[in-house]
């Protein structure tokens, strides 16, 4: 036994797939996370520090230091867990499952596992020592009363909610914040001398020096004074720290930004295909800043079809692994759009500037080429590296106008190519369509500010022709991206959109058979099955009706390192290439065809297939973090629009049916509000989850998703982020209304799930 032990501690480095790159890494390496990993797989049980020690033979000290930092970042990041006497096991061994915790403001939460799906149901008493964002080990002890696996916290592996924001209160010498995140359940609680001179009412920030217990409630200092509770762009400073986005670029992310030159330089373009005089050109949203992709197609006269050309800035050749740039890129995962705000992932002088693929001026990129056949199917496809200078910045509403016969819209000298570009769109939407593809019709609304930054209106933002043109031209990239990265079977983040759950397809059926309507397929529908369902229903009043409710069905896209494909595009294969200065994944896969690009080894990829599920994991909650961040803004920005009419009548539609009560859209306004279950008078009312409707018990009375109604707008209320409304009218027939319903709301809150400013921005 003990020949065999020796002779295992002799052969590690030999076994470490990782090896050679450790090996660059460190002076001293030592076994990586996959091998340390595998090492536990194979033992009988959990082992200790010195047990590792001892089977890998790790005879210096600096290395001992070394693995002992290492299985700890392993327990925090959720890989391993540690039991009670110190030993490590993997976590599908140890019966735990890690994840972040997701906090409702009612005192429940979830566990978001970080492999992915289904969520886990954590109750009031599991949430007492958590807080939103927390990681967490849980251990699935059983179902709740909806079917839903519910859980009991293991351990707290990090606690990521450092930061609180909100408006400080002083009532009788005591003091205490109240979140404006309405996902962290408790207050506060700020002693005497640690409000840093903050006032009563003012926004401010604070940091948590003691997390909350059991019995008692979290403690913390007032470090930062937003100012005044409705000043001017304070809802967005709001949200920025209650979502704990990262925001300021440190001093060693801007050096290294200024340090590179301001213009491609003559060595950069060995090696690269010379693209400038192809024509290629951009459209993006007139307001858009970064542009990341360039098209461009030619007609193939012999064999028919086209070249589809897209261009990708090429940000992996000035964001070099390990570097300060990509720390913080990494940390932040994305860029954040705010209405009038951006976050970017990446300074300025990068985002805006050498890799933003701008007009008349040479940018380096990452080009797709694509032989589209007649029939928009794909043929063949090529990655390389290239120089490219942009013909022309082109906006969707000019594009989609001059595609429309309309002249002047878009220079003269484009537009026999864009006419091109939008044959070889056509038969590529043609393709999409015979494949099965869900195309949802979108409802986004942007706001229009005026004077003093006060919201003028806000409007609905329709996706045109130019917008799908783009879409496509994308998406049949990031297909050619995934297929070339799986072909190699090199680790790359995917981005998979998975089968809806069971549950939620059997909920589905049961409304539609209400409806008079059915979802083919079996248990498992297809996403033929959805796209047929959805044509079936293209004519009929109630449409938006059966979106919403269908969309309600489906899964949430997310990162892996798996290929499990896109349910929602009906793809096998699919990626994130056409997005890298804004997307941290896409930048990652751009370094996977550089690698192949160059003909290197598989083997000597930076990343393994856990660091890519790592990332993935940690991009999906960015992502998430993102999207919360810009609903929060854009609900209060909403909420205070509204404070000046309490008191006026508006019909509006019923987007949403919850036991609670009703939230109803308002009509021409695109706000939305809620009708409380309380102020539904003269009778008691019965929530009906199967028929997505309120009906009282002793009138009959019925609310339905969908119906039409008279409301008044009773009070708005922007510390809960609520408008509230009462009935003022008789319901009437579903039939009279056009246009979709917003998607599902939290919490009682008013406002879209994701604001229309992130409108054009390519995020399938």
């Amino acid at each position: 036994m003990k020949r065999k032990n020796k002779q295992e501690n002799n052969d590690w480095r030999g076994q470490d797939p990782a090896y050679k790159a450790e090996s660059e890494r460190y002076a001293d390496p030592i076994p990586s996370r996959q091998l340390i990993l595998d090492r536990l797989e194979k033992h009988a049980g959990p082992l200790t520090l010195d047990d590792l020690i001892g089977s890998f033979a790790l005879t210096k000290l600096d290395q001992q230091s070394a693995l002992e930092k290492r299985l700890a970042a392993m327990v925090r990041q959720g890989e391993l867990v540690q039991n009670r006497i110190g030993a490590f096991g993997p976590l599908g061994k140890m019966n735990a499952v890690a994840g972040t915790v997701q906090a409702h403001r009612d005192g429940f939460g979830f566990l978001v596992p970080d492999t992915g799906p289904p969520d886990i149901f954590l109750p009031p008493r599991q949430m007492r020592e958590l807080m939103n964002g927390d990681r967490a080990l849980v251990r699935i002890t059983g179902t709740d009363f909806k079917g839903r696996p519910e859980g009991s916290v293991v351990e707290v592996l990090t606690r990521t909610s450092r930061q609180v924001v909100g408006r400080l209160h002083i009532e009788q010498g005591a003091s205490y914040v109240i979140p404006d995140n309405q996902r962290v359940q408790q207050d506060l609680l700020i002693p005497p001398d640690m409000r840093s001179g903050a006032k009563h009412g003012q926004m401010v920030v604070a940091e948590i020096t003691a997390p909350p217990g059991h019995r008692t409630l979290p403690v913390g200092k007032v470090i930062e004074i937003l100012g005044e509770h409705l000043a001017p762009g304070m809802e967005i400073e709001a949200a920025i720290r209650a979502h704990n986005l990262p925001h300021v670029f440190g001093d060693d992310v801007l050096r290294e930004a200024e340090a590179i030159p301001n213009t491609v330089q003559p060595q950069q373009l060995e090696g690269r295909v010379d693209l400038r005089k192809l024509g290629l050109v951009t459209i993006d949203g007139a307001d858009s800043r970064d542009f990341d992709d360039a098209v461009h197609a030619r007609k193939v006269r012999f064999t028919g079809g086209w070249l589809l050309t897209v261009a990708i800035a090429d940000v992996a050749a000035y964001v070099r692994p390990g570097t300060a740039l990509d720390r913080e890129a990494t940390e932040r995962g994305n860029s954040v759009y705010f209405p009038d705000r951006a976050i970017p992932m990446l300074p300025e002088k990068l985002s805006n500037g050498l890799c933003s693929l701008n007009p008349n001026v040479d940018r380096l990129c990452m080009v797709c080429e694509l032989r589209v056949n007649s029939s928009g199917e794909v043929t063949k496809s090529r990655f390389f590296e290239g120089v490219m200078n942009s013909d022309a910045r082109l906006v969707y509403d000019d594009v989609a106008a001059a595609l429309g016969g309309e002249a002047g819209r878009v220079p003269d000298k484009v537009l026999p190519a864009l006419k091109v570009l939008d044959d070889c769109f056509a038969a590529l939407l043609a393709a999409r369509e015979r494949r099965g593809a869900i195309d949802f019709e979108s409802s986004e609304t942007k706001i229009v500010f005026g004077a003093d930054r006060k919201i003028e209106r806000i409007v609905a933002v329709q996706r045109n022709r130019a917008h799908r043109l783009i879409e496509e031209c994308m998406i049949a990239a990031n297909v050619e991206a995934a297929k070339f990265v799986a072909k190699h079977k090199l680790p790359a983040p995917y981005r998979i959109h998975e089968k809806p759950d069971a549950m939620k397809v059997q909920a589905l059926r049961e409304f539609l058979q209400a409806q008079g309507l059915k979802l083919g397929g079996s248990e498992r529908p297809e996403a033929m099955d959805y796209a047929k369902l959805m044509a079936r229903c293209k004519d009929k009043p109630n449409r938006s009706l059966i979106q919403t409710v269908m969309l309600r069905s489906l899964m949430q896209a997310r990162y892996s390192a798996d290929n499990n494909g896109h349910f929602g595009l009906a793809l096998e294969h699919y990626a994130h290439f056409t997005s890298p200065i804004r997307r941290y994944p896409d930048l990652v896969l751009h370094r996977g065809l550089k690698h192949l690009i160059r003909r290197a080894k598989v083997s000597d990829f930076l990343y393994s297939a856990a660091d890519i599920e790592r990332q993935g994991a940690h991009c999906s909650m960015t992502e998430r973090r993102a999207d919360d961040a810009t609903r929060d803004a854009v609900v209060w920005l909403k909420c205070e629009y509204m404070s000046d009419r309490v008191g006026e009548e508006f019909d509006g539609v019923v987007s949403g049916v919850a036991p609670f009560g009703l939230f109803v859209e308002l009509g021409g306004l695109h706000v939305d509000g809620l009708i409380h279950v309380s102020s539904l008078s003269n009778d008691y009312y019965k929530f009906e989850q199967r028929h997505h409707r309120l009906i009282g018990e002793r009138t009959g009375r019925v609310f339905n998703l969908g119906d039409t109604v008279r409301v008044k707008v009773v009070r708005v209320n922007l510390d809960e982020r609520k408008i509230d409304l009462e009935i003022a009218g008789s319901p009437k027939s579903s039939s009279t209304i056009k246009g979709a319903p917003t998607e599902s709301r939290q919490n009682q809150r008013g406002g879209p799930q994701r604001s229309g400013q992130q409108q054009g921005k390519k995020r399938r």
